[in-house]
């Protein structure tokens, strides 16, 4: 009797964690022996080695990357009643962090190439959320997604001439570049994530804000401590959420490996660029550092059981939009004719098998498999 074939996932933390075990191990003893485990000196060494790889900037440690979100928005002075412009096609992460902080999220379309936001429906719309929202329109979130970076260029220019505070919303972008300059240095605060799934992951939450703007990111420290200027003494309503010595132990040590596995991801998309090719198949522009490697294709629950039989594992990134949620819905419905691209996208998106361990020969047997679901159809 014939064997199944090996399990291959879409994404694998543990990989991740094996393939830096010993130093991993050795970081998490010396935080258990020190003792100190919130706020302590592994934090701080992140919080100044990731600052040194964004080109500089000033990284504030924070619980997850949802709360990096909301905590960018507090320090900005965003809150009750205020409008947010964003997308989507998004974790909904993004868009419960602009609940969180008191204001409520207008959506723009994607654009059908990058599947980010699009600047064409950004400028069409800022008019219109203008003459609904007035003041109350503060800023402008981008998501970087799959590891693909927005065109901060235009968006950059649309908000300044809009004059609105950029956010970005990098949790999927740890390491991605535009003209060399990394994605969260573009706008005024740039927030991520540091999930166990993530480019650069810790083995559980936790989340970072990153400014070039000394005085954000001073209040940005003691809001994430109750408001604490002075010990127990809130000078200003704050909230709790600090990145631990345990987390920050382990990114510290995987920090040092961002850029080698970012390499092997790209090396993997262009594997299954070469075996994908022929196929009426959508995948988004290539300037990504490939948090994950996506596809667009019709009939896509029929290719996703398909590989699911040869046991392979993949994802929806994701598979309803937020503005069609219900606890979103009431407040998106003036806007959905306007998001046209971001429903059909929610519609054929598929997420394949990418992770920095992962074997050419399983590339190829998901691409081999993917060929076969083709020819059948």
């Amino acid at each position: 009797m014939s064997s199944a074939p090996d399990f291959i996932p879409q994404t694998n933390p543990l990989a991740s964690y094996l393939a830096h075990k010993d130093e991993i191990n050795e970081a998490i003893d010396k935080v258990l022996r020190k003792g100190q485990y919130i706020l302590g000196e592994e934090a701080k060494q992140f919080e100044d080695n990731f600052g040194l790889y964004l080109h500089g900037a000033q990284v504030v440690g924070t619980g997850s990357g949802t709360d990096a979100i909301h905590l960018a928005l507090l320090v900005c002075g965003i809150g009750q009643n205020d409008v947010v412009v964003t997308v989507s096609h998004t974790a909904v992460a993004t868009v419960a962090a602009i609940h969180l902080a008191g204001a409520k999220a207008a959506f723009v379309d994607i654009d059908p190439v990058t599947f980010t936001m699009s600047p064409q429906s950004l400028e069409e719309l800022l008019p219109v959320f203008r003459r609904n929202f007035g003041s109350r329109l503060k800023a402008i979130l981008p998501v970087h997604l799959y590891g693909n970076p927005a065109d901060m260029k235009r968006i950059k220019r649309i908000a300044d001439s809009h004059e609105l505070i950029v956010i970005e919303d990098c949790a999927q972008s740890h390491g991605a570049e535009i003209d060399s300059k990394k994605t969260g240095t573009w706008g005024i605060i740039g927030a991520f994530s540091f999930y166990p799934t993530k480019n650069l992951a810790a083995i559980g939450d936790g989340g970072a804000i990153v400014t070039s703007n000394a005085e954000l990111s001073e209040k940005a420290k003691f809001l994430r401590e109750y408001g604490w200027k002075e010990r127990y003494i809130s000078s200003e309503y704050g909230m709790n959420t600090r990145l631990d010595e345990l987390q920050a132990a382990i990114l510290n040590v995987k920090l040092k490996y961002l850029d080698q596995e970012i390499k092997r991801r790209r090396e993997i998309a262009d594997l299954y660029d070469s075996l994908l090719t022929e196929f009426p198949i959508t995948i988004p522009s290539k300037s990504s550092v490939y948090h994950q490697y996506v596809i667009c294709v019709e009939n896509r629950d029929s290719l996703r059981q398909h590989l699911q039989k040869d046991f392979i594992g993949t994802a929806i990134h994701y598979p309803l939009p937020v503005h069609l949620q219900p606890a979103y819905l009431e407040e998106s419905i003036p806007y959905r004719k306007n998001l046209m691209e971001t429903e059909k996208v929610c519609r054929q998106i598929l997420s394949l098998p990418l992770y920095p361990e992962l074997e050419n020969s399983k590339v190829i047997r998901v691409g081999e498999q993917i060929r076969k679901w083709f020819n059948q159809h």
